[in-house]
């Protein structure tokens, strides 16, 4: 057991990185998902208490998979079939969500947290759209860094897009494409036992234009079970050469959901 005087000392002595995005209707988003609103349902001076108290409450539309967040293993399926052989026609209800491997189920993440700076690896701010992201790559950061890939790890691969988070037509990026791990990639991480793995891109995996497959998420969430942060923001990490940490996530446990919002942070 730690004691007080530990605890308030670690709290001063350690610095905290958000690697999350800022949630807004001009955010960028998947446009395989729905668009993201809130508006104030009730205003401050709508309703005034005793003593001149009044509030204020919102009402939020959004998909699961806005914004910084992460992908439930129920999110994606391959040939009709969910992580574990489950049928996902059997599991899945329009009006309750997913019976099974929703995002409830994924406990809070505490773990040794990696950074993989492919970007600055390449000598760029921003990999080049569409650029595949190979099992070469992250060795070779890993080499670079000073730090080795192990079983339990939230590993970061860090592509430089958050740079054109607020462009949102570059950001998203249809016709160009975007860049991430190839297939080859994943199994490196997934080989290793890596718990789950995220970068800046809305799709993590790359994105060639005309081409539609999602293999490198068929592969992590169905085949290897580990879990697919996406819309991360890595900039401040990669500044200050931070590539080992305490890597600290927690899901809202939205019952039956295919994902959930997340405000990821970094521990040194």
């Amino acid at each position: 057991m730690l004691d007080s005087g530990t605890v308030r000392q670690l709290a001063k002595d350690c610095k905290v990185y958000d690697l999350s995005q800022p949630v807004h209707s001009a955010a960028p988003l998947s446009p395989n998902h729905p668009p993201f609103s809130l508006a104030l349902l009730r205003r401050h001076g709508d309703s005034v208490r005793e003593g001149g108290v009044s509030g204020a409450n919102e009402l939020v539309a959004m998909c699961l998979h806005s914004g910084t967040h992460i992908d439930a293993l129920s999110h994606i399926s391959c040939n009709g079939l969910l992580h574990g052989g489950l049928n996902a026609q059997e599991v899945q209800s329009g009006g309750k969500g997913m019976r099974q491997l929703g995002i409830e189920t994924v406990d809070p993440i505490v773990c040794r947290g990696v950074l993989l700076d492919v970007a600055g690896l390449k000598g760029k701010q921003v990999l080049d759209p569409a650029y595949e992201v190979t099992p070469g790559d992250l060795e070779e950061a890993c080499a670079q860094h000073g730090v080795t890939v192990e079983r339990g790890d939230a590993v970061m691969i860090r592509t430089g897009w958050s740079a054109y988070y607020e462009n949102v037509q570059q950001f998203v990026s249809e016709e160009k494409g975007a860049p991430g791990a190839g297939l080859a990639a994943a199994q490196w991480l997934s080989s290793r036992g890596v718990r789950v793995t995220g970068n800046e891109t809305i799709s993590y995996e790359v994105v060639r234009p005309g081409i539609n497959e999602r293999p490198v998420h068929a592969h992590l969430l169905v085949d290897a079970g580990v879990h697919i942060m996406e819309l991360m923001n890595l900039e401040e990490l990669a500044r200050d050469r931070v590539y080992e940490f305490l890597f600290v996530c927690s899901p809202v446990r939205f019952v039956g959901g295919t994902g959930s919002p997340i405000r990821p942070l970094a521990i040194v």
